[in-house]
């Protein structure tokens, strides 16, 4: 394309344009054009540059948010809020959980405060569909549409404008485990390939796989010791403290807030989870490489050299261990024996009972609550005794009771067929099994904290973003060690725009005045062709 020079176009051209029609002055009005054209360039690459939603709705002003989590609706219009999903591809069945955060309060040392979104009616933003995910293993290429239902509800939610920077978790869990590798592959294939053709989240292969029953016990972990604030190393002399040292730190501990253990007991299996403040020794090297495989060792903060935020945590899976289960062996005459058998596994990681706190989750929330109502603080007293109570109870008693609603509601038929021997087996899973002392004061069961249910996929996502703040702080100390760049700081460009402005009104000032100086001029020339005409005219009178 030609490029058009103002100094081939006649001068006619510019009077014809010219607004106020005051004469013919092409250089002037060029120097006014060019300056206004500058200024205003100068202005748009200006409010381009400046990050105005960031630094005002936040970043420096909005700094500090609460932490604790709030049961109103999410604010979708606040664009500095940050926003996350997980699918958790479990067994039976998908769902997909929504999470959000405010921008990182800039403390290397915290992390982010990761909540769960909430629609306009208040309720949790999560959908599930059944059945599970590996029930298409023979079909891998229907995975994506499998999942587009729930990808498609967690869009509605995300605030469009936020999709491309909201990253996507596609985590599956124990009936994907049960698939060849090539099976697994296949359907993860076919997510990483057909997903980001419709939607726009921050999606790439590695947010897609088949996580380890360990992965999932500490992020269970990681979940409920966030919720609890137990991450937070504040110096609060109302709290439990522990000395914990790491591999990096064996001769420096650090004193920090104590964490809680977990235990999960399902219908096939028994899961725990706790933190291991100081370094296991092995007796042999057989013993070393099994716990090495049930020891778990991460940073949970944003940068790998601070280590306020390392962790090692004991998480291992008994199978057969779980309520169902163990009662189908026990009816078999086998549990015996298999305790004798796995009694060592008991004991890889030993338990500080005297500085330590649990929750029990699902059947040790179940036994102690839907019949006996001692959910909540546990006392191996009064549950013993409560459970002897019930085993002793006539089967038409229990009927009756159940049926008169003095139970819980969750509590049917079969809670009742079996409460016995499960409340029974929770009492030796627990001070024959984890050798919990009879008197030990630090277990609640659980179903909900803090009126909601922790899952696995809040540890997930804290896990998996732990490192945003990290690129956060590192964009901000580049503008500050860059002042020059337009994007440094809001003061600079604050300079920026008023020295624009004044440019445009001195150009103004400069033109208004040329035109007062060109229109006297003008002024001058008609008195002096009046004049003219005056003289002429008397000199052609007779």
């Amino acid at each position: 394309m030609a490029r058009i020079s103002f100094s081939c176009l006649p001068a006619s051209w510019y009077c014809s344009v010219s607004l106020l029609s005051l004469g013919c002055l092409p250089r002037q009005r060029l120097l006014f054009l060019g300056l206004l054209v500058c200024s205003g360039l100068a202005l748009l690459g200006l409010y381009q540059a400046q990050p105005w939603g960031v630094q005002h709705r936040g970043g420096r002003i909005n700094k500090y948010l609460s932490i604790v989590e709030t049961m109103e609706a999410t604010d979708v219009n606040n664009a500095a809020l940050n926003y996350g999903i997980v699918v958790d591809c479990g067994s039976s069945g998908s769902r997909v959980f929504v999470y959000y955060w405010p921008p990182h309060n800039g403390n290397p040392h915290t992390l982010l405060d990761i909540r769960q979104m909430r629609d306009r009616d208040r309720t949790p933003v999560v959908k599930k569909i059944k059945p599970g995910i590996s029930t298409l293993a023979e079909t891998p290429e229907r995975a994506s549409d499998y999942l587009q239902p729930l990808l498609s509800f967690a869009a509605a939610h995300v605030p469009r404008a936020k999709h491309k920077e909201t990253p996507l978790y596609i985590l599956c869990t124990a009936g994907m485990r049960l698939l060849s590798d090539g099976q697994q592959s296949s359907i993860l294939e076919d997510l990483v390939s057909d997903v980001t053709k419709e939607f726009d989240f921050l999606f790439s292969r590695s947010h897609a796989e088949v996580i380890s029953g360990k992965q999932e016990g500490v992020y269970a972990w990681i979940g409920i010791n966030f919720v609890l604030g137990r991450f937070d190393h504040a110096d609060d002399e109302d709290d439990a403290m522990v000395e914990v040292t790491t591999g990096s730190q064996a001769h420096q501990p650090i004193s920090r807030r104590r964490t809680v253990g977990i235990m999960d007991m399902g219908g096939a299996s028994l899961q725990i989870a706790y933190e291991v403040p100081s370094a296991v020794t092995f007796s042999s090297p057989e013993q070393e490489e099994v716990g090495k495989t049930l020891l778990a060792e991460f940073n949970l903060g944003c940068d790998v050299d601070h280590t306020d935020h390392v962790y090692r945590v004991y998480v291992t899976t008994f199978l057969g261990f779980g309520g169902n289960m163990a009662r189908q062996r026990y009816e078999d005459q086998l549990v015996n024996n298999t305790l004798a058998r796995n009694s060592v596994l008991w004991l890889q990681a030993p338990i500080d009972f005297k500085n330590s706190e649990f929750y029990g989750f699902s059947e040790f929330y179940y036994c102690t609550e839907d019949v006996l109502r001692m959910g909540g603080q546990y006392d191996s007293h009064k549950y013993s005794r409560a459970a002897t109570e019930y085993c002793a109870t006539k089967w038409s008693t229990l009927k009756q009771r159940l049926e008169s609603k003095l139970f819980s509601q969750q509590a049917d038929v079969s809670r009742l067929k079996y409460q016995c021997f499960k409340s029974a087996w929770m009492y030796e899973v627990l001070h024959s099994g984890f050798r919990f002392p009879g008197d030990y004061a630090s277990l609640k069961t659980a179903q909900r904290v803090y009126d909601k249910e922790v899952q696995w996929t809040l540890g997930a996502i804290l896990f998996k973003t732990r490192f945003l703040p990290l690129r956060d702080l590192q964009q901000e100390v580049f503008r500050q060690a860059h002042p020059g760049w337009l994007r440094s700081s809001f003061m600079y460009h604050h300079h920026l725009f008023s020295l624009c402005i004044l440019v445009v009104l001195l150009a103004i000032l400069l033109y208004l005045l040329r035109l007062r100086r060109i229109h006297q001029r003008e002024l001058r020339q008609a008195e002096t062709l009046d004049l003219l005409w005056v003289e002429e005219g008397e000199a052609l009178l007779p």
